[in-house]
């Protein structure tokens, strides 16, 4: 196919290209955030640290409407959701067939695609807001009956927001609700989006381009997510922190250095297009040193943030050795009473459910002058195969 001679050439692709996990090759664009090198994250143009002090309820707007919501609009917002966000009965049924040791992102992406097969409306948008507005119930569900605490769950009062809603399923002690709420909350804001590419997003729109449902679409996602190499380093992260047991900073530098002399990565630290510290660990730093400056476990990373940085730059083929988002949410969740790593892969989830569904909303319904993008389908070459028949 020859270039009209208005189109501009976004980049040149050789067979050095090839089996590259599509690394620099443009796919499509995306309404919702972008990345720089010196800011990070930005939702609809604003850079993340900006938004750290709104409610989720707000970045979901955001993301969904590219505007933040006036105050009339937030309240309008949050009760849409509310009405929203009964579950179907019949999830608590399959969840309490799972297998006990299944990890928790496997519950997830069973749950969601549960959700799905009790109540799809086929409309992108509506079962993208529906599934957000019940997600606060099967996260806290899904502790519960993982964890064998299937009795004497509170009622889920969806006029609460969404993180109170999942206190109040999960049950923690009254100590510890406040700094919960407030932990969970900038969790999520912090985590909601992170442009079009990155594989768990990717690979969300690439279902729903074959119209399978919006359900089905986020619970491949999760389990996109789910891998070591993705969304589950944050679980990596906080085991790394545990593993290294003390905050002191000659012993903290003398495991650092062990790791990388043993070939084994160091956790928290380095991003693909920053070139600075991901304002999503200042944001969480600052959260520590206000609500738990004395945890052991921050202080930890408190001295990882100096020293990993310092040992790493030592490797001049490490382009970023600062500090990136995995770094403080793991010490964050332990303070605050969620203290089993394997659950905090399913916050990112949780986050990332609101802008990948905000994202296959604009891809099937926005895009291409309201098109939609057609089903993914890359070119693929043969290689190591001769053309044969039988004798």
């Amino acid at each position: 196919m020859g270039l009209m001679d208005n189109e501009k050439v976004l980049c040149e692709v050789t067979e050095n290209h090839l089996n590259t996990g599509l690394r620099g090759i443009p796919v499509g664009t995306c309404r919702t955030s972008f990345v720089t090198p010196t800011e990070g994250v930005h939702y609809c143009g604003y850079p993340i640290k900006e938004l750290v002090d709104f409610s989720p309820e707000d970045i979901i707007y955001l993301l969904f409407n590219k505007e933040l919501p006036t105050t009339a609009q937030s309240s309008t917002f949050k009760a849409d959701l509310a009405a929203r966000g009964n579950v179907p009965s019949g999830l608590e049924n399959v969840l309490q067939t799972l297998p006990k040791d299944g990890h928790p992102m496997d519950w997830l992406s069973v749950g969601i695609q549960t959700l799905g097969m009790l109540d799809t409306t086929g409309n992108w948008r509506e079962d993208a807001l529906n599934l957000i507005a019940r997600m606060p119930r099967l996260m806290g569900l899904i502790f519960r009956y993982r964890e064998g605490r299937s009795t004497d769950i509170a009622a889920d009062d969806t006029s609460k927001s969404l993180v109170q809603r999942f206190v109040d399923t999960v049950g923690v002690d009254e100590h510890l609700r406040a700094k919960m709420e407030r932990v969970v909350s900038t969790y999520l804001v912090l985590h909601m989006d992170h442009g079009g590419g990155n594989l768990s997003t990717f690979t969300g729109k690439s279902i729903a381009s074959g119209k399978a449902t919006v359900y089905s679409a986020i619970a491949g996602a999760m389990n996109a997510l789910s891998g070591p190499l993705h969304g589950r380093a944050n679980q990596s992260c906080l085991e790394f922190v545990l593993k290294i047991g003390t905050s002191d900073e000659a012993e903290v530098e003398k495991f650092v250095r062990n790791e990388l002399q043993e070939g084994r990565p160091v956790f928290g630290f380095g991003h693909a297009v920053l070139s600075v510290e991901d304002p999503r660990a200042t944001a969480q730093f600052a959260i520590g040193e206000e609500i738990c400056p004395d945890d052991e476990n921050f202080k930890i990373i408190r001295t990882l943030r100096k020293v990993a940085p310092m040992v790493l730059s030592e490797n001049k083929k490490i382009r970023n050795p600062n500090a990136n988002v995995d770094i403080a949410s793991g010490a964050l969740l332990y303070h605050v009473g969620l203290t089993d790593p394997t659950y905090y892969t399913t916050f990112f989830g949780w986050a990332r459910v609101a802008g990948i569904g905000a994202q296959i909303v604009d891809e099937r319904t926005v895009l291409r002058s309201g098109k939609g993008v057609p089903i993914y389908r890359p070119k693929y070459y043969a290689e190591g195969q001769e053309l044969r028949h039988i004798e």
